[in-house]
């Protein structure tokens, strides 16, 4: 039987190299076996520059920074250009050619730190060495791991070079354990060992691009972000990078023109540096999936960073700008290598020439709690733990997506107790930040550390609780983790969280399809990794089995048969028809509607007093 192969771009499993689902992720077979070449002459080359290192010789930031954003740039939903992907290839392949003339013995390098070839012969090529290309199931499993994971730190790397920040450490580790994915020699013991050894790195990662954004922007801070819009037109900025968003800034200061963030760029108004430019108007829309919609109501021009692309519609094709690791073919693309200047003046009169964005929400949201900002509650934190005001901590980060079972997430943390503080960070919040869930003596139930990228700031905060508390594990933390996982930044916060030490983290809405079985059970046996199930058996599993969990799509004869208490505060609510059979039947999120009530206002009420 072939193997089933893992399509990122729609989470299905595909008998293909490329999406079967037209029109749904966009990635056309061809392109995504390029992106497979491109992998593979990457590896290659990190093969040669690992040579080389064992050797004493150096390795420049150059070729480092070509390496990881190679890896990048075939991370999900970041680049659709086959030409753009072609010509890293012959780049890839050039550089491999003179590095190669200088390694001592280069007979014993694998395959890949020697093949090359004219463009005609890329796509025979490619067909033999994706995903598929390794029979044994448990070592393909292992490879995919591993290098989802460097792709991942790849991305930590990327953004911190743009700042002009490296790590040779880090450079050199991804590179030796992509070379490592092509030595069949190791065993599934060996490459454990190696995926474990990746998520340390990840750490290290993380680190790196911490210390590089909050010494380029200062720690971020709590702030009400304005989802609102303003009358001037405005430039939409998307994906996670920093620096492109500060050049933007700059640029477009006195120019009459508003700059506004998307989705993963949200944190970036947390940091007390891009707080001075007036102009830098507030947050736009929701995650990433919901662009089609969003950004043909936007306007204007909008600028994709990184990744998180989803096929654009011909209503704003044209005002789609891309940069970095990101391209699609048709839409412009702003040229300039990490730690470049780049000219954003044809995106500035482009926005000039358009209407201002059109409203879709109003109100804030609060977010800003990074590592500093939360440990500088630390004594407040800590005080309400002990004097049971919080319950729990639940780790809620990760990734949104489209698909109709992650809104798990927004039931989840409606039905969590009202002693619950969720911790997240990456798009994942975008499924309950704007709830009203409260806050706990001043202490908002929602903090928010910033991008998947700041999920450096949940680690260290906990490490930092489990100092404060004086405990040898941190697993007898207060904390549950309830993780929404979609693409290759999450696999190394996995990773991440596997060498620290967590266990028992549940992954949603199923567990990657890339793992194999017996990979799964090491997983599961050592690590206690677990998926979801239904919000109301997950809230009494992490909470207890006395912890009621109404949620919104429950029926009002269900709510009521189940927790007879519920009757009054519902009564109390405004419903007093619930001894009729049809409003039994209804949900309470349909009965809310008829009676005109806030479904998430009654909602928390119920759960709240059910819990008293």
């Amino acid at each position: 039987m072939e193997p089933k192969m893992f399509c990122y771009q729609c989470q299905e499993t595909a008998g293909c190299k490329g999406c079967t689902q037209a029109g749904v992720c966009g990635k056309t077979a061809d392109v995504a076996a390029m992106q497979d070449l491109l992998v593979y002459v990457t590896k290659g080359l990190s093969a040669v520059t690992t040579r080389l290192r064992e050797q004493g010789a150096a390795v420049s930031s150059d070729i480092n920074h070509l390496i990881t954003l190679n890896l990048f740039v075939t991370i999900t939903n970041a680049n659709f250009d086959k030409a753009a992907i072609i010509d890293r290839i012959h780049k890839t392949l050039a550089v491999k050619a003179d590095l190669l003339a200088q390694v001592n013995d280069p007979d014993t390098l694998p395959e890949a730190a020697h093949w090359t070839a004219d463009e005609a012969e890329f796509e025979a090529k490619a067909k033999t060495v994706g995903v598929l290309s390794t029979e044994n199931e448990d070592i393909r499993s292992l490879r995919e791991l591993i290098t989802y994971g460097l792709k991942g730190l790849s991305a930590y790397s990327k953004h911190a070079n743009a700042l002009l920040r490296d790590d040779e450490n880090v450079d050199a580790f991804l590179q030796r354990a992509l070379a490592a994915t092509l030595d069949d020699s190791l065993s599934a013991d060996d490459l454990t060992a190696l995926a474990l050894e990746t998520g340390a790195y990840g750490v290290q990662g993380m680190a790196l691009l911490d210390a590089a954004n909050t010494e380029s922007y200062g720690h971020p801070e709590i702030t009400k972000v304005n989802i609102g819009v303003g009358t001037r037109p405005g430039i939409l900025v998307s994906g996670h990078d920093l620096r492109d968003l500060e050049m933007l800034l700059e640029q477009t200061e006195d120019s009459g023109v508003d700059v506004y963030t998307h989705s993963e760029m949200l944190p970036a108004h947390y940091y007390p540096a891009f707080k001075k430019y007036s102009h830098f108007f507030g947050n736009y829309g929701n995650a990433w999936w919901k662009q089609k919609e969003e950004f043909a109501s936007f306007n204007g021009p909008i600028l994709m960073t990184t990744n998180c692309i989803v096929p654009p519609a011909p209503a704003y094709k044209d005002r789609l700008y891309t940069t970095g690791a990101a391209g699609y073919p048709g839409c412009t693309h702003i040229p300039g290598e990490p730690g470049q200047p780049k000219d954003f003046s044809a995106l500035i009169e482009h926005a000039k020439r358009c209407a201002p964005p059109e409203e879709i929400e109003r109100g804030e949201i609060v977010g800003g709690f990074a590592h500093n900002q939360v440990l500088a509650l630390a004594d407040k934190i800590v005080d309400a733990v002990k004097s049971g005001a919080i319950g729990k901590f639940v780790v809620m980060a990760g990734c949104d997506g489209r698909a109709g079972s992650r809104n798990y997430y927004t039931d989840f943390a409606k039905a969590l107790p009202g002693d619950a503080v969720i911790l997240t960070a990456g798009c994942a919040k975008y499924k309950y930040n704007k709830l009203n869930l409260g806050d706990i003596g001043g202490i908002p139930r929602v903090l928010d550390a910033g991008q998947c990228n700041d999920s450096y700031s949940l680690a260290v905060i906990a490490l930092k609780l489990k100092e404060v508390f004086g405990l040898d594990d941190i697993n007898d933390l207060p904390i549950v983790y309830n993780i929404a996982w979609y693409e290759q930044k999450a696999v190394i916060v996995l990773l991440a969280l596997l060498h620290l030490g967590v266990k028992n983290i549940h992954l949603g809405p199923t567990l990657p399809a890339f793992l194999s079985p017996n990979v799964a059970k090491v997983l599961v046996d050592n690590f206690g990794i677990a998926g979801i199930g239904t919000v109301e058996d997950d809230i009494r599993l992490f909470f207890g089995e006395t912890a009621p969990a109404v949620t919104a799509d429950m029926r009002i004869g269900d709510i009521l048969r189940e927790y007879p208490a519920a009757a009054e505060v519902l009564m109390d609510c405004g419903m007093h028809c619930l001894g009729c059979p049809s409003a039994q039947m209804e949900a309470l999120r349909d009965a809310c509607a008829v009676h005109g009530l806030e479904a998430d206002t009654v909602l928390a009420r119920l759960n709240d007093a059910l819990r008293a």
